[in-house]
């Protein structure tokens, strides 16, 4: 029984993974889900029906939370959130807005993959973005973008 729950929650982690707020909370209600069930229920499958309900719910709860980061972008910084929505490369003020505003560098990661955005950062520009607080591993990314 502990290896089938051992398994499942293993399983949930791999599928799912922790790329937006979404992720990780179908992660975290799968987990949970996993091990309710299985003290529920002491077949596999009570584990397993545990963890799928547990990863539905945890996904909702995750998602409105990446809304509630659209929000904040919407109020705080709508151009970025326009160019976002329609496709347009990113500038790295958008990018120093994004992380202004609390999103996460996954999130921000993915904005730059989304919309295709490319850098040539300047040492000057490197440094702004460091000291307007962006992550060392999204700066990272915005390099390597350059060099496809």
């Amino acid at each position: 029984m502990k290896m089938t729950v051992m398994t499942l929650t293993v399983g949930t982690i791999l599928l799912v993974g922790c790329e937006s707020k979404a992720g990780t909370g179908a992660l975290v209600g799968g987990a949970a889900g996993v091990g309710a069930g299985a003290l529920i229920s002491p077949t596999p499958q009570g584990a397993l029906i545990g963890g799928a309900v547990g990863a539905a719910t945890g996904a909702i709860i995750g998602a409105s939370l990446d809304s509630d980061d659209r929000e904040v972008m919407e109020q705080k910084s709508p151009d970025t959130v326009k160019r976002i929505d329609d496709g347009e490369q990113l500038t790295t003020d958008d990018i120093k807005k994004m992380s202004q505003n609390g999103l996460s560098d996954n999130v921000i990661i993915g904005q730059i993959q989304a919309t295709n955005s490319v850098y040539y950062l300047s040492t000057n520009e490197i440094i702004d973005l460091k000291n307007a607080g962006v992550s060392q591993r999204v700066i990272d990314y915005m390099i390597q973008t350059g060099n496809r």
